[in-house]
């Protein structure tokens, strides 16, 4: 006969939760009304029950060993549903949420009907959207804020995000410019962008480098649809993908240094059935557009 594995306490992995979301079991305490030490107690019963060390001290804050990541992505959906059928059993109507994080571009052209799609497949699901720069997402992530985020790859951070398509990237200029004659004549570049830090700001400016291509920013923004109004204005040139590309603009052609292409990640903490329905539809949406 099989030995049957110990059966872990759920108030112990709320304590563990808590604690690394909190950043130390002091907060957690507070959060739980406990005492300090009852949710050390609760930490050390945990990992006698897991016969492993969870957490370890790095710097100032601690951070999960080996065998803690493996407990934590197990512990929240223990704990979730667990809460599920406490809610259940008094009668109360559940409504799982959602808070998806996504940049710009998505969240102005893919995400309305994506999201338009999922509330036809989980109607009781309640969503909450934020839209807004890579940065800002992945702190929001990291802060544990949001369940899910929507964003571009930035190949020089080691993120545990899941790599979802690539987008080729253009030259984007208003219909009536001639690049070639500006470029020809001597003039900078003018370029449109975002304020730094800006993944398509960067490589733009690496591409023209490169080829010894003369260039100013001359149209600043801090919004994509402030992006689009300038170049349709003819302020400008942009790097963008052609992912909510404004009908009347155009990319340019050979002129410029090819920008390559750049990836699409989703990072996301463990979910629900509802959550990885999502997912599905944010992939498939991206492979239509691409």
């Amino acid at each position: 006969m099989n030995k049957i594995p110990p059966t872990l306490d759920l108030d112990a992995l709320r304590s563990f939760v808590t604690g690394m979301e909190c950043g130390s079991f002091a907060q957690a305490a507070i959060r739980l009304c406990r005492s300090t030490s009852a949710v050390s107690a609760q930490l050390k019963k945990l990992e006698q029950q897991c016969g492993a060390d969870l957490v370890m001290k790095k710097g100032r804050g601690l951070a999960l060993t080996r065998d803690g990541e493996i407990v934590m992505s197990y512990a929240r959906r223990m704990l979730a549903l667990n809460d599920e059928m406490q809610c259940a059993l008094k009668g109360e109507q559940l409504q799982e949420e959602i808070r998806i994080g996504m940049q710009e571009d998505f969240g102005e052209s893919l995400m309305p009907g994506i999201l338009g799609e999922f509330k036809r497949h989980h109607p009781d699901v309640r969503i909450i959207a934020r839209v807004d720069r890579n940065r800002a997402l992945l702190t929001a992530f990291d802060d544990d804020a949001l369940d899910m985020v929507l964003l571009w790859q930035n190949a020089q951070e080691k993120r545990q995000g899941q790599l979802i398509g690539q987008r080729q990237m253009a030259w984007i200029q208003p219909p009536d410019m001639d690049i070639g004659a500006l470029l020809a004549r001597g003039e900078p570049l003018p370029l449109v962008m975002f304020d730094s830090p800006c993944l398509m700001r960067a490589r733009a400016i690496d591409c023209l480098n490169q080829a010894g291509i003369p260039w100013r920013v001359v149209f600043v923004s801090h919004s994509l649809s402030g992006i689009w109004a300038a170049v349709q204005a003819g302020l400008g040139v942009t790097l963008r993908t052609r992912i909510g590309m404004p009908g009347n603009l155009r990319a340019a052609e050979s002129v410029l240094p090819a920008p390559g292409s750049l990836g699409i990640t989703l990072e996301q903490k463990s979910g629900s059935t509802a959550q990885t329905k999502l997912e599905q539809l944010m992939e498939e949406a991206l492979h239509r557009a691409m």
